[in-house]
């Protein structure tokens, strides 16, 4: 009797695991031409239930296997569906979560109730089926029942407020084309379009200032392409709520500190205004003499507030969409206490000071449940000018960016990195997430730019079951 039960433990612990269902009948074959005491006996009474067991064991792994598929089925057919909330009916969008589903399936299972919730901007379905058995057809055991669940809910499809917040350092008054920077650096020997600086004769006309002379040639800078990109993100916004009852939009500049040009709102078209009107400060007319993100970014903390879960009006999803260059910057610290020897430009007192951001500024506003998407108009190289070279251009170590700033760089990159180079590190760094970061140079990419990251944030859904 001792000599069987350890058989039989045996193939207990390890039936599914190691044994194969033919060994187990060799270990019983075995057992059966045992004559010593009751082995026979035992053998013939346990057969059936440990045939059962054995084949239980292959039948919950295949029934497991079953269910995450049927899990994964739901989650993709829903997931297709709540991106289409707002644009069908009730009855409309369970049909396409059904042809979603069963376009998935083996016809293994069936689709159960469909709940849609259009209220909260939620789609709820369960699935079941049933998986036919083996060896458990012994103990009258043909099928075993699955079921699954799933909700989810997406910010195409939630109450949600934007938070548009563009970079208006002089720095964003660069042209914004090749042709454009080839026409200001023929015309008056400097690409950036400044308002402040030296009067310009060119020929017989006389401007104050460049940017005086790149309005009077109608060179567009990035300024006025950062416009651009908000007045498509508008429009994306009048497509994904039609009605206006959803999305809000505020606008805000960056510089040496943050400003509301608008508080979040219902009606795009009062965001288009505020854009296009120079006394608002949106536009290339005017501009801030410097950008310090460690104080723009903590009054974009207390703008936004705290993120809800998208299911009121009261409680509504924030994302930020940040434009900008990414420097820590001031006009002064690079011409402040500089001196001359033999034509060259020595150390200034505040050259480190010109910097890449430092990406824990931006956890102000992410550490309170809300997205940072982050939009790079790459920073030009002028190798040419020795300011570039004292500050952007110069290696991150000269920036001291740690003792600095509170910095600390990504491994494995080197300091030797210039701090132009290390800029799109820091600024994939202030975003929510790698894909929420998209890095621009020319005019076309970031008008493009700024749509792609809003498009991407609302692509995105939550599963909340």
């Amino acid at each position: 009797m001792h000599i069987s039960m350890t058989y039989l433990t045996v193939v207990l612990l390890r039936s599914g695991l190691s044994y194969s269902i033919g060994r187990v009948f060799k270990a019983f074959r075995g057992l059966g031409r045992d004559r010593g005491g009751n082995v026979a006996i035992v053998v013939a009474l346990t057969l059936v239930p440990m045939i059962v067991a054995v084949g239980a064991s292959f039948d919950y792994i295949r029934t497991y296997n079953v269910r995450q598929r049927m899990q994964s089925d739901l989650d993709t057919a829903l997931i297709a569906a709540v991106k289409e909330i707002d644009t069908d009916d009730t009855d409309a969008l369970k049909e396409k979560v059904a042809d979603w589903f069963h376009a998935q399936v083996e016809n293994s299972y069936t689709l159960g109730d469909i709940d849609i919730d259009t209220s909260n901007h939620k789609i709820t379905a369960t699935a079941s089926g049933t998986v036919p058995t083996t060896l458990m057809k012994i103990a009258n055991i043909d099928t075993v029942d699955v079921s699954v669940a799933s909700a989810v809910k997406g910010p195409a499809t939630s109450y949600l407020n934007v938070y548009i917040v563009i970079d208006t350092s002089p720095s964003m008054l660069l042209a914004a084309t090749t042709a454009g920077q080839s026409a200001m650096y023929s015309g008056i020997g400097c690409q950036f379009a400044c308002h402040t600086g030296d009067a310009h004769t060119v020929g017989k006309t006389k401007y104050a200032n460049n940017y005086e002379y790149s309005a009077a040639k109608t060179i567009k800078l990035r300024a006025d392409v950062a416009g651009d990109a908000v007045r498509d993100v508008l429009d994306m916004i009048d497509d994904s709520d039609s009605n206006h009852q959803r999305i809000k939009v505020g606008l805000y500049s960056l510089g040496d500190t943050l400003t509301e040009v608008l508080t979040p709102t219902l009606s795009t078209d009062t965001a288009r205004n505020r854009l296009a009107d120079a006394s608002y400060g949106l536009t290339s007319a005017t501009s801030k003499a410097a950008t310090y993100f460690d104080v723009s970014l903590a009054t974009l903390k207390q703008k936004v507030g705290t993120g809800g879960d998208g299911t009121s009006s009261g409680s509504p999803l924030k994302l930020v969409l940040l434009l900008t260059d990414g420097v820590q910057s001031q006009r002064e610290w690079v011409t402040d206490k500089v001196t001359w020897k033999n034509g060259q430009a020595t150390y200034g007192a505040y050259w480190n000071k010109v910097a890449p951001l430092n990406p824990d500024w931006c956890a102000y506003v992410k550490n309170q449940s809300a997205t940072m998407a982050v939009l790079y108009t790459e920073y030009l190289p002028i190798t040419s000018d020795w300011g570039y070279n004292a500050t952007v251009g110069s290696t991150m170590a000269s920036a001291s960016w740690k003792s600095t700033y509170g910095g600390t760089m990504q491994s494995g990159v080197s300091t030797s990195i210039t701090r132009r180079d290390y800029i799109p590190y820091a600024l994939s760094d202030c975003a929510s997430s790698k894909s929420l970061f998209i890095s621009a140079s020319s005019s076309t990419e970031i008008t493009a730019g700024l749509s792609a990251l809003f498009t991407q944030y609302l692509a995105s859904v939550r599963l909340t079951q």
